[in-house]
């Protein structure tokens, strides 16, 4: 019989979890092949699966931290069984390019979001583009968001951003605190467009590029687009999918 490969954060809860897995793991039938359990919360969800970006591994994730949204809920009783009938969905990250005020280039991928951020006391002056359509020419603001359709519950929703339907093929662009146009509420574009931002005045209003939670810093021109050829592949309980995560959210937001 072939073992998943079990992930766990270091917190006591997360690895209480992890021994009665092993323990009672044992005993089931031969589970998914490829089968990544990976315990804890959001962020070290992200975290575990970027690492393993050019692998076909699938993972299930069990919540030990505060809200898990990405992660499925723990049962002691029906954690064997979950993990059998576990439905698959594949999402594509975000691909971010950074050049930084004095040249130098990174890259990173976000499943979230890429969030701009202000990086001092002075708001932000942005250029956002796509294409050869200019979104918006000038807005100042602390920041601004570009979510995917998984990440638009998150930081997205935080600053009144759209819910995206996990099969929308769309990404939002959200702006955070905007001063200059002050009722801008963003734009939703297709998951196929590049985006484009950048800083019009980085010596006065330093910006940095956050891809989920890497931060790049004194960023001055910033290209985002969805890279398809990159596949993770999440397993979900079938009463408890993301696709119901994001519509729960969805009539919460309704009718609050």
């Amino acid at each position: 019989m072939i073992k998943p490969k079990i992930i766990s954060d270091v917190n006591i809860k997360s690895l209480r979890i992890k021994n009665f897995i092993l323990k009672n793991i044992k005993k089931s039938k031969p589970l998914k092949k490829n089968l990544v359990i990976v315990i804890g919360g959001d962020g070290f969800m992200l975290k575990t699966i970027k690492r393993n970006k050019n692998s076909n591994k699938l993972f299930y994730g069990i919540n030990s931290g505060d809200y898990g949204f990405l992660m499925n809920k723990f049962s002691s009783k029906n954690i064997i069984k979950n993990l059998s009938k576990a439905k698959m969905i594949s999402i594509s990250p975000l691909e971010m390019k950074v050049k930084n005020k004095f040249g130098v280039e990174r890259k990173s991928i976000a499943i979230n979001e890429v969030s701009i951020l202000r990086q001092s006391r002075q708001a932000a002056s942005l250029l956002i583009s796509s294409g050869k359509k200019t979104i918006i020419k000038r807005l100042i603001s602390d920041g601004v968001l570009i979510s995917t359709p998984a990440g638009s519950t998150a930081y997205n929703l935080s600053v009144h951003g759209p819910i995206l339907s996990l099969n929308s093929k769309k990404l939002s662009i959200s702006p955070i605190s905007p001063f200059r146009p002050r009722r801008w509420k963003g734009k939703i574009i297709s998951d196929k467009s590049i985006v484009r931002i950048k800083n019009l005045n980085p010596k006065k209003r330093p910006i940095s590029a956050v891809a989920d939670n890497l931060e790049f810093r004194n960023a001055k021109n910033i290209t985002i687009r969805t890279n398809k050829k990159i596949k993770f592949n999440l397993l979900y309980d079938s009463n408890r999918s993301l696709q119901k995560k994001i519509k729960i959210e969805q009539l919460r937001k309704e009718t609050s």
